[in-house]
């Protein structure tokens, strides 16, 4: 059940009051300042009411914790979920899996393969219920009952993409999370846009390890993984990849795992994927 502050928060952006996370973190930082907004939220709670899940604000003593390396600006301040929110304070047995939205059979198979690896060793898997890598992700985690958190660019209302809408009930049902900072549609293309941009950032935030499957480089292809890559470098967390040398080499599909060779991410093995699930 919700508070009355988180209450507030989520009236105070149904109202266009809360526009944005740099504007809640630079004038509204404090329960103070929240509580002191003129606003009647009695519509707004029997809104909630009527839904199917439920929010939590940084205010709350159930919100996740977030990690120190993680800076102001990118800190979370409201989620809307459904599931076992608790799965967030769960660090250090939480592995992201990210990849492209159109996959192959070669890489599903392979992806398959590590996905396995993962959950066998009792571990959850992050990603954001997106079509190709993160939907097989997904899937072979609750093929096998196991806890998988899915983070949504979109609202808990309107499941993206719609297709994944039944996945993300099994998700549900298998003792997993489904998660939004979003409670109200955007207001146009560039801030959906931007939206799946922010949501990369929670899943390098809330995992101990991300693992790139594949994804073309910027420019040439769906490249969206680059976020999360980037967010996990910049929160200290460790960085893994699937890539053989011998057979991926010059294919753009693993453009961006080529590029990465440069930096300190660790190509998966088998010994590799040990140290993973052993670290």
């Amino acid at each position: 059940m919700y508070s009355q502050i988180a209450l507030k928060i989520y009236s105070a952006i149904c109202e266009g009051l809360i526009t944005s996370r740099s504007l809640f973190w630079k004038n509204f930082s404090t329960e103070e300042k929240i509580n002191a907004l003129d606003i009647n939220t009695d519509k707004y709670e029997q809104k909630l009411k009527s839904s199917d899940f439920d929010i939590v604000c940084c205010f709350d003593e159930n919100f996740p914790k977030i990690p120190e390396s993680v800076p102001e600006k990118d800190r979370p301040f409201l989620f809307a979920y459904r599931g076992d929110l608790s799965l967030l304070n769960e660090i250090e047995n939480n592995i992201a899996v990210i990849g492209v939205k159109e996959s192959n059979e070669d890489i599903a198979k392979r992806e398959k393969k590590i996905v396995s690896k993962i959950i066998e060793n009792g571990f959850c898997v992050v990603n954001g219920l997106a079509d190709g890598c993160d939907t097989a992700a997904h899937t072979e985690c609750v093929k096998n009952s196991c806890k998988t958190i899915a983070f949504l660019p979109s609202t808990l209302n309107k499941i993206y993409p719609p297709k994944n809408l039944e996945l993300s009930q099994k998700i549900v049902d298998c003792g997993g999370l489904i998660v939004s900072e979003y409670v109200t549609e955007p207001k146009n293309r560039g801030e959906g846009i931007s939206r799946f941009v922010e949501r990369d950032r929670l899943q390098a935030m809330f995992s101990k390890a991300v693992v790139l499957i594949a994804s073309y480089r910027y420019g040439e292809g769906d490249s969206g993984s680059r976020h999360a890559m980037q967010k996990a470098k910049i929160y200290g967390k460790q960085r893994f990849m699937m890539f053989d040398k011998q057979k991926d080499c010059g294919k753009s599909i693993f453009g961006l795992n080529q590029d990465l060779l440069d930096e300190d991410v660790t190509i998966l093995t088998e010994k590799s994927i040990k140290d993973l699930v052993l670290r």
